[in-house]
């Protein structure tokens, strides 16, 4: 690249999941506390927020993508909330269950669900760096 070209990195977009049922992706993701933004069922396509910002978790169907285990390394999405023991407890009152409890990390607590076809997402704090937090 030269010199005068620009080349800058301004933020996500969206972290796209491939479902392999998108109206059963979008029930288990509004199980798990997510508020869908939009949903283009004829393009296979539901976009669920996360927080106040524009880009979110972009649903996409997949033909013919069944369901599987999380696999173990996986590619893991972390959003930060206020409390994840808090949200361990909230996911399983709405019957999601998460794979395994709550977890220390440097920054606080961690809990991480699956979905049906194997897309990890975890929810992160920080309360042991509040600093480091977006709302304190």
């Amino acid at each position: 690249m030269s010199d005068d070209e620009s080349y800058e990195l301004l933020g996500f977009d969206n972290v796209v999941l491939p479902v392999g049922d998108l109206g059963e992706a979008v029930v288990f993701y509004e199980r798990a506390g997510f508020e869908v933004g939009f949903r283009f069922d004829e393009g296979g396509l539901a976009l669920l927020r996360v927080g106040g910002e524009t880009p979110g978790i972009l649903l996409r169907t997949e033909e013919d993508f069944g369901r599987r285990p999380p696999p173990w390394p996986a590619v893991r999405v972390w959003l930060e909330v206020p409390d994840a023991r808090t949200a361990a407890r909230r996911l399983a009152g709405a019957g999601v269950t998460a794979l395994d409890e709550p977890f220390s990390c440097a920054t606080g607590w961690t809990v991480e669900l699956a979905d049906p076809w194997g897309n990890v997402l975890g929810f992160t704090d920080y309360t042991k760096r509040p600093e480091l937090a977006r709302r304190s």
